[in-house]
């Protein structure tokens, strides 16, 4: 069996059943460690979100690796939804407190946080929970509901997306963090790294009108990509995205998956909604457009079980 196939298999079904390994199994999944300087991705399951983000980051050498001293961070979590944590429509809170703290202690001159919302802005922050937890952890929460925030950029590598009203910060960042939960989404498939970024933009009417999937993929090919993806995987909603009708629509995975390659995370994502990457159309896009890599067999992925 291909190692890819194996990470389909095992990480999507097994952890998002939440069962236990065989012990072969174990062995194949979460063997030796490489060094963390050859890690393309990390994969952490068994604990809370922010436990596990504090083993993610570490086996990648630590949030300085990629925020340096008076830096401007900006953390993109999805917090689209006027709904509270347990729905997993939005990004966990616990998880954006501690990025939050992990960019303030490596010295971050300024740590914003902020999401081009679908309902109410000021309730969805305030709902989600990540208001308070960016707050709390340092963080300055910034609003994106009005145009003024966006200006116009061109993109060079574009099929049909040739331009995009990115947000002011986005543009301004030293480091853009870039945070999606994972869950299910009605016209996608999926939401994850790529699909989080349409949070970035102002006018999302023509993506949905103008072919949705080949736009996230030309968007992807935008130069401010994030510098770090981190997928929220602890509870996914594995229908009736991407707002859910119910508690019952997640289910808790204690999950998440850390990686600098938008493609490659959101195909090892894709996994644990129980779907082969090929189905979700803009991830192939987005691999002709060569954002990133699709072999996850030839990726050096650490996974922790905590």
């Amino acid at each position: 069996m291909k190692r890819r196939d194996f990470f389909i298999k095992s990480v999507g079904a097994g952890l998002a059943a939440g069962a236990a390994f065989s012990m072969g199994g174990y062995r194949k999944l979460w063997g030796a460690p490489a060094p963390a300087a050859a890690y393309d991705m990390v994969a952490v399951m068994g604990g809370e979100p922010d436990a596990m983000f504090d083993k993610g980051i570490s086996a990648l050498g630590g949030i300085t690796n990629f925020v340096k001293k008076g830096q401007t961070v900006v953390i993109k979590p999805n917090i689209g939804w006027d709904k509270t944590p347990e729905m997993a429509a939005n990004t966990n809170p616990l998880l954006i407190k501690r990025i939050v703290e992990h960019c303030i202690r490596a010295g971050a001159g300024k740590v914003y946080v902020f999401d081009h919302t679908i309902s109410n802005w000021v309730k969805s922050y305030k709902n989600s929970g990540i208001e308070k937890a960016a707050k709390d952890a340092g963080a300055k929460i910034v609003p994106a509901n009005t145009e003024n925030y966006y200006h116009e950029v061109t993109i060079p590598g574009a099929s049909i997306l040739r331009k995009a009203k990115v947000h002011e910060l986005i543009l301004e960042s030293d480091v853009f963090i870039n945070v999606p939960v994972l869950k299910h989404h009605s016209s996608t498939k999926m939401t994850a790294t790529m699909k989080n970024l349409m949070g970035n933009v102002w006018d999302r009417g023509f993506w949905h009108s103008n072919n949705l999937h080949q736009c996230i993929a030309d968007y992807a090919t935008f130069e401010k990509k994030p510098t770090l993806n981190i997928i929220d995987c602890y509870r996914v909603m594995m229908r009736h995205g991407p707002q859910g009708t119910s508690v019952s629509d997640s289910m808790v995975m204690k999950a998440q998956i850390i990686s600098t390659d938008m493609l490659a995370a959101d195909t090892a994502a894709a996994s644990m909604i129980k779907m082969s990457p090929e189905q979700i159309d803009y991830i192939p896009l987005a691999s002709k457009k060569g954002i990133g890599r699709m072999d996850i067999e030839n990726l050096i992925i650490h996974k922790i079980k905590m």
